[in-house]
């Protein structure tokens, strides 16, 4: 009996990612069309099954599909530009990103990367990105303190979430427009607050670069 094959030894990040119902499902959709192909035998489709039942990355769920012709096997996958929840992780064991501080510099926050509770940015006569459209949200509520002095803080989010915004500023700006509002049953909940003096805030909604799902396995 050929089981799955081992996790490969590098790791590009997105394996350590938490996964969710809907990808363990996705899954078993392609290990039980695995099996009606007769790609894998019904004591190999009974072990990956029941692996994927307990998985809770996307590296435990890559071991389970990677030795098999994914997309010739009629499963319906999630196609490039098609969107992603944006979701709570109960943790992927890496330390989480509190803060980004920009003095006469820049600093950016971006990517597959885990986001404390309370993240703080302060921008000194130079510039923050923070884009939490890959994120992983460690709690239901982000809290953003944002401090621009003679500098600017640029926050992009993903469509999904629930956005609050509420600070001030003095011979400056603070502001998203109309980032701010609702989000989809279940997403998190993204709080702006902080003052900016003679500097900015600024808040933007934008949809996730083409990849989704199908990027983060390579399907596309």
């Amino acid at each position: 009996m050929t089981s799955a094959p081992e996790p490969p030894a590098s790791d590009d990040g997105h394996s350590r990612m938490r996964a969710a119902d809907a990808d363990r499902e996705l899954v078993q959709q392609i290990l039980a069309a695995a099996l009606t192909g007769g790609h894998l035998t019904a004591a190999e489709y009974e072990q990956r099954s029941g692996r994927a039942v307990l998985a809770k990355t996307f590296g435990d769920l890559d071991t389970l599909t990677d030795d098999l012709p994914v997309t010739q096997l009629g499963v319906a996958l999630p196609q490039p530009g098609d969107p992603y929840p944006s979701r709570v992780s109960s943790g992927s064991g890496r330390e989480p990103i509190r803060s980004r501080l920009a003095i006469l510099s820049g600093s950016e926050l971006t990517g597959a990367v885990p986001v404390a509770e309370h993240l703080s940015a302060t921008a000194i006569l130079g510039g923050v990105e923070i884009d939490l459209r890959e994120v992983e949200f460690t709690a239901p509520h982000l809290t953003i303190q944002c401090l621009a002095i003679m500098g600017g803080i640029d926050i992009v989010v993903p469509p999904d979430v629930a956005v609050e915004i509420g600070g001030g500023a003095i011979m400056g700006g603070f502001g998203g427009g109309k980032a701010a509002g609702p989000g989809t049953p279940g997403a998190p909940t993204v709080h702006i607050t902080g003052f900016a003096v003679m500097g900015g805030v600024e808040v933007k909604r934008k949809e996730r670069g083409v990849g989704g799902w199908a990027q983060r396995w390579g399907w596309s």
